[in-house]
């Protein structure tokens, strides 16, 4: 078998249910295999799901078990040459697989490899490739020094800011969202590291595999859409968990032969950095505008399926559909025959282009042809949405 993609889920069906549509399309032809592993959600997502993907594996854990631990649990039954470890809030372009996998044959040392997101505003995810996290990587990023010298070789280390986003290169650090990684390099440096429940293990395995030798490589031959934390609420106790496993990185890979005064310093640093994180949050988790009558939502894609979700969301009274995107609050993306997630892909970059003319840019919801849903997440530190299709 060519290729296992492997899926972590937790309470977030109706974006699995759009991510596992993309991957179908994604991986149609191939000798390929789907295995998701429900982490205990307790929101009906495999009796959701199941019905709707015959073909996709499903296991139902009876628990939380940690990022690292369900997908090395999926590792274990999975039969493919090339592993793929892909969050279920993403959305796989037509070609994104085929691409990968040609370039994974064609670069010589790979070990993993990384591809370029973009959150569900368009905005490009500088977390697609990434420096380790040394002592003054981590000083630039927690002082903002990285910030205020985004392109500087020097201040920049961490999210390889000096380097371009439009062409591949090295990476040292790939990201868990999108992670492929051949069989063959897993079986010699192993899987997921358990001790890391949530966060920072994708480092830890990146840093592993070029222990071994190999090469992580970012390629931006394709884009995906990651909506960016979906998983996970953005809350205090989610930025004690980041900062948290952070800490379990440095002390296992990278605080030998430090001077014992410099571990209290970072450590202070990164509870400022967590407070101030925490209380960024906190500020922009309030409630949005008020809103007078029914959301006035555009269409775009496929023609068949653009008629089948009108006549539902018409009928249900909640939106009011609209012909043009100024009028619009948000535009709705729907996948078919006539309209490609390539395309959705294509045109959300489109509008979020610098120097673009218009009154705003609404919101972008995305919906798979035939599915019961639609969701997006236009602000990465915001919580999505899932729109459930009356019918």
């Amino acid at each position: 078998m060519t290729l296992s993609v492997i899926i972590v889920n937790y309470q977030v069906k109706y974006f699995l249910e759009l991510c596992l549509h993309s991957v179908e399309k994604a991986v149609r032809g191939l000798d390929a295999e789907i295995i998701v592993v429900d982490n205990h959600s307790g929101d009906g997502s495999c009796d959701y799901l199941q019905p709707r993907f015959p073909g996709v594996k499903f296991l139902a854990n009876k628990e939380n078990k940690g990022f690292g631990r369900a997908n090395n649990q999926a590792l274990e039954q999975a039969r493919g040459q090339y592993i793929l470890f892909l969050n279920p809030d993403t959305i796989l372009a037509e070609d994104s697989v085929t691409r990968c996998l040609s370039f994974l044959a064609a670069t010589s040392g790979i070990g993993g490899l990384g591809v370029r997101m973009i959150d569900g505003g368009g905005r490009f995810l500088k977390e697609s490739r990434r420096g380790f996290p040394t002592p003054w990587a981590g000083f630039c990023r927690l002082t903002g020094l990285s910030t205020l010298f985004p392109h500087n070789r020097l201040f920049s280390r961490y999210y390889l800011g000096w380097l371009p986003a439009d062409k591949p290169h090295p990476a040292p650090v790939l990201s868990g969202a999108c992670l492929w990684v051949s069989r063959a390099i897993l079986t010699e440096v192993g899987g997921f590291d358990e001790q890391f429940f949530l966060y920072a293990e994708d480092i830890d395995l990146s840093f592993r595999i070029e222990k071994a030798g190999y090469k992580n490589y970012y390629f931006p031959g394709t884009t995906i859409v990651h909506f960016k934390g979906e998983s996970t609420s953005k809350d205090l106790r989610y930025v004690r968990q980041f900062y948290q496993a952070m800490r379990q990185f440095r002390r296992k890979h990278i605080n030998r032969g430090l001077p014992a005064l410099f571990d209290p310093f970072i450590q202070a640093a990164i509870r400022v950095r967590a407070g101030i994180a925490a209380m960024g949050r906190l500020a922009g988790s309030g409630p949005g505008p008020d809103r007078q009558g029914a959301l006035r939502t555009l269409l775009r894609g496929d023609a068949q399926e653009t008629g089948r979700v009108r006549a539902l969301l018409s009928a249900s009274g909640e939106r009011m559909i609209v012909e043009t995107e100024q009028e619009a609050d948000e535009l709705l993306f729907c996948e078919g025959p006539g309209f490609s997630f390539l395309e959705s892909i294509s045109f959300l970059e489109s509008i979020t282009q610098p120097g673009r003319t218009g009154r705003h840019n609404p919101r972008v919801l995305f919906h798979a042809g035939g599915s019961g849903s639609a969701v997006g997440s236009p602000d990465r530190n915001g919580r999505g949405e899932a729109l459930v299709l009356p019918g």
